[in-house]
């Protein structure tokens, strides 16, 4: 195998140097002009996206998980509509690898379809899978287009895509290197039946995936051909050129303004698939010097013998999402924005695993990844100009099911429920809360399915959707909160179920300026209660999460850690209750207005506990509305008793320097405290 090394794939993240011919078109590139080149393409792209969703077949790529992007003709990503940033700035290193490996054989040529979905080779993890075409102009390549979505079966030891139980990259099904899956403008059988085959779980959803991609990377190819025949290509050479340059003089000009300094974050999760302890998932140290940064992810846990590790572009690509949702909103989807980000990552840990390794759940390692420079780059952003612009961290949770086997429709599928990943919550912001049900973090302009779609489509039942009480951290301004779904088995004898998750026993993101962490995400289900049958009945009272756990239905709750092998569920049984985090809080709770508390107890966000206990608010026991004097009073001497249990830096270090987690803990984290290698990994 000749995959590219770390060296060769951060390197291929940095724009290419232009060529004489390049500079000497940009000036063809007018102003006024360069105003409309740059909308045409978004237009190109935002119809190519709109192709992909309403093409695509699985459930991830109905919600929008996908992206659509132009290349120069050296690989450099120009431009790019998404619905997730996730794959934003990656690309390339699958482009660059193509044009270096395979130019003379097999040779690149019009009407050539090229394909990946191997994390080795520049991938997230092999569920994401991209389509590739040249652009051919008089013979001439001028361009590449591409089109990557999220395909929720692979072949894989268990089904979803997303094998928790996988050990390394043998029990993770299909993995293709970058390779030329059509010609002449022809998707070949031969590959789609092995697609077939890698898919057999949920055959129809790959295959049709699979073309999604291909047509999708072909409509814009065929655009660009009419923006090159219109317009010439020197102009158009000359636009792709000047959005890099003025791509990269934007993100300079926004680094340049925030305050040099060092700033870092440590993050922590709960288990790497089936085990569970205390791993370090991301220790950040951002150096922010002039109008660049670096960031370094030496402190970060050694690789484990699961699936829970991530490549580092996957972690790049991870902090794409942050950077471009909240740093770079206002700049292009392009190469030339990470220009002045330079990225250290130590071997051998689990954000830079052995080439051998597991990395199906890379999101499950790299949310550590996500979070933390939301943090680091929030504090950077609270001394400047753009303080209003301040977020703590989204929910990040990403807690992913899965269901397979037969439908009601004798189909065989394996899908990924979107509805729950879909809907959570983001983090309370510098002015105001977090949104609830925001969204899904990975994916910011997907969408949550319908749930007439979801019965539709699959052998479930969905009762109830609701927001989830207490589940945004608190704050002065709160997280957003999550949501709950009830998921009966139905029209089916069975269905297998499985789950991903990382965040049952200690949440990943951390909260900005006092603010607190969002509540941790169990795994819950329901045994001895048949629902349809209670839904028949018609009996009086509501059927939500509050009445279920109070056993007003009866049955028992079963409640374990959300990430959940294969398992199967009868028909007319509880799946699962299907629970979707919520954000980070930002500031002190008790700064929190007791009118906002009130609303929030009032709408269900938050419970009479956490308005008592966590925001410090009295109210009137005859009206049920804030006292506004009691509420004074019981926060000012909360404040007097905190002081109280205050300690000197010197007093609180000597004591906290000599804590240590229970030792059955911390076989997954490395040596205590710094986190290094201590038993070097051995797969087979």
């Amino acid at each position: 195998m000749s995959y590219p090394t770390l060296e060769e794939k951060l390197a291929a993240l940095k724009v290419s140097e232009p060529t004489d011919y390049e500079l000497s078109c940009l000036d063809e590139v007018g102003t006024g002009r360069y105003e409309i080149g740059v909308q045409r393409t978004a237009d190109i792209l935002d119809e190519g996206y709109e192709v992909f969703m309403r093409s695509s077949r699985s459930q991830m790529g109905v919600a929008g998980d996908s992206i659509v992007a132009i290349f120069n003709a050296q690989g450099d990503l120009v431009n790019a509509s998404a619905g997730t940033y996730l794959h934003a700035v990656i690309p390339p290193i699958v482009i660059k690898f193509i044009l270096k490996r395979f130019a003379e054989n097999p040779g690149i040529a019009d009407g050539d379809i090229w394909y990946t979905n191997d994390a080795l080779y520049g991938g997230i993890h092999n569920p994401d899978q991209v389509a590739m075409m040249p652009v051919f102009f008089r013979g001439e390549l001028v361009a590449w287009t591409a089109a990557l979505s999220h395909t929720t079966e692979t072949g894989a030891c268990e089904p979803g895509g997303m094998p928790v139980s996988a050990k390394s990259r043998f029990d993770e099904g299909m993995n293709l290197p970058p390779m030329k899956i059509g010609h002449n403008h022809v998707l070949r059988d031969d590959v789609i039946e092995m697609f077939a085959a890698f898919g057999l779980r949920s055959e129809t959803s790959v295959t049709v995936d699979l073309r999604a991609r291909c047509t999708t990377a072909d409509r814009v190819r065929v655009r660009l051909l009419e923006m090159f025949e219109r317009e010439g290509k020197d102009f158009v050479t000359g636009l792709f050129r000047k959005m890099l340059q003025e791509a990269e003089q934007g993100a300079r000009t926004r680094l340049s303004s925030w305050p040099d300094g060092t700033y870092r974050c440590a993050t922590f999760s709960d288990a790497a698939g089936t085990e569970h302890g205390l791993m370090r998932n991301c220790f950040m140290t951002m150096t922010k010097r002039d109008d660049t940064l670096q960031v370094d992810f030496a402190g970060t846990s050694p690789e484990n013998g699961s699936s829970y590790n991530a490549h580092p572009q996957a972690v790049i690509g991870h902090m794409a999402n942050y950077i471009y949702e909240y740093v770079f909103h206002d700049l292009p989807i392009s190469s030339a924005t990470f220009q002045p980000i330079d990225f250290l990552f130590p071997e051998n840990s689990m954000l830079s695993p052995a080439p051998n390794a597991a990395t199906s759940c890379a999101v499950m390692a790299a949310t550590g990844a996500m979070s933390a420079i939301a943090n680091c780059v929030g504090r950077a952003r609270f001394g400047t100009v753009e303080w209003r612009q301040v977020s703590a961290s989204l929910g990040n949770g990403g807690n992913a099911s899965v269901l397979a086997g037969v439908s009601q429709w004798g189909m065989p599928f394996a899908d990924m429920l979107a509805y729950t990943i879909n809907t959570e919550g983001s983090g309370g912001r510098s002015t105001q809360d977090g949104i609830n049900a925001y969204g899904f973090p990975w994916c910011a302009f997907g969408r949550a399915p319908d749930v007439e779609n979801m019965e539709n489509e699959l052998p479930m039942l969905v009762p109830f959707s609701q927001h989830w009480e207490d589940s945004g951290g608190a704050g002065k301004y709160r997280g957003g909160v999550g949501t709950a779904q009830l998921w009966v088995a139905h029209h089916a004898p069975f269905v297998i179920f499985m789950s991903i998750a990382d965040n049952s026993i200690v949440q990943t993101p951390q909260p900005l300026f006092g603010g607190y962490s969002q509540c941790t995400c169990p795994g819950l289900s329901m045994e001895d209660v048949d629902i349809p049958e209670l839904l028949r009945a018609g009996n009086e009272g509501t059927l939500d999460l509050a009445s279920l756990l109070e056993g007003k239905y009866g049955g028992r709750i079963v409640s374990e850690t959300y990430a959940r092998t294969a398992r199967p569920v009868m028909g007319d049984q509880v799946i699962t209750l299907g629970i979707s985090t919520g954000g980070t809080g930002y500031g002190d709770p008790i700064d929190r207005e007791p009118a906002s508390v009130e609303r929030d107890l009032t709408d269900g966000m938050i419970s009479e506990w956490a308005a008592a206990n966590v925001y410090a608010v009295r109210f009137d026991e005859q009206t049920g509305r804030v006292d506004e004097e009691a509420t004074a009073a019981f926060r000012s001497e909360a404040r007097e008793q905190r002081k109280a249990r205050g300690k000197t830096w010197d007093d609180f270090h000597a004591t906290w320097n000599d804590r240590k987690p229970p030792e059955e803990i911390l076989g997954l984290y490395g040596s205590w405290p710094d986190a290094q290698v201590v038993n070097p990994l051995m797969r087979m």
